[in-house]
């Protein structure tokens, strides 16, 4: 699609801002001159001790969402693990519920196109029961009326998580340090995946991808070669 069709500078909203993806997104998004506002949801404060004149911080409770500001452009990267929430009710919670209900206020204060970060296996058949909610969620945001929705559905995350103040996640450690050793051999599909390399397929398909739903797979996010932000 032509980027002359968005000569025009666009808001954006990030959910999940804290995370691994969502302080990417936030980093990309706060640099690049396509976008004059960026507001994030967080549940708490502060997000960053030196704030950008872009950003807008939003203090919310995903679970009684108020009004959202009106934004085009709508990035959700929430997510936690079973063992991190504490049972399959506290995670469906996070990974459906909370998703959901961001894009549907997004919708409704007027964004027109919505980013979700998935997972790789997502499938709302599925077996496994993160694969199932994670499916579960792709079918009920694609039903909310956005006109553009891309679902980036990555391999293991590569990232920092205990620099942003996150508990590390010891399945993602015990598998990245098992495949580190043959990493330049595994099929792209299956990789681990930066969190930055997701955050700039992310960004790039809110400004290139066309009307419908788009399914940002894995491998094709990790043949980009993000450029990184100024």
């Amino acid at each position: 699609m032509a980027r002359a069709e968005f000569a025009t500078p666009r808001r954006a909203l990030v959910a999940g801002a804290s995370g691994l993806v969502g302080q990417a997104l936030l980093h990309r998004l706060l640099a690049s001159p396509d976008y004059v506002e960026v507001h994030a949801l967080v549940r708490r404060l502060p997000l960053d001790d030196d704030p950008h004149p872009k950003l807008q911080v939003h203090p919310v409770d995903f679970t009684h969402l108020s009004a959202l500001p009106a934004v085009d452009d709508v990035f959700i990267a929430l997510g936690t693990t079973i063992k991190q929430a504490g049972s399959q009710e506290a995670f469906r919670r996070v990974d459906f519920e909370a998703v959901v209900g961001t894009a549907r206020a997004a919708h409704a204060a007027g964004a027109r196109r919505l980013l979700v970060v998935s997972a790789l296996g997502a499938d709302a058949d599925s077996r496994v029961f993160y694969n199932r909610v994670k499916g579960e969620m792709e079918h009920a945001v694609t039903s909310l009326g956005y006109a553009t929705v891309v679902l980036a559905q990555p391999s293991l995350l590569l990232g920092d998580r205990e620099a942003l103040g996150q508990p590390s996640r010891a399945g993602e450690a015990w598998a990245i340090g098992l495949f580190k050793p043959v990493l330049k051999w595994l099929p792209a599909g299956v990789r681990p995946i930066p969190a930055d390399t997701v955050a700039a397929a992310l960004v790039a398909s809110a400004l290139q991808s066309p009307p419908g739903v788009t399914v940002l797979k894995s491998a094709r996010m990790q043949q980009r070669r993000p450029p990184n932000p100024t």
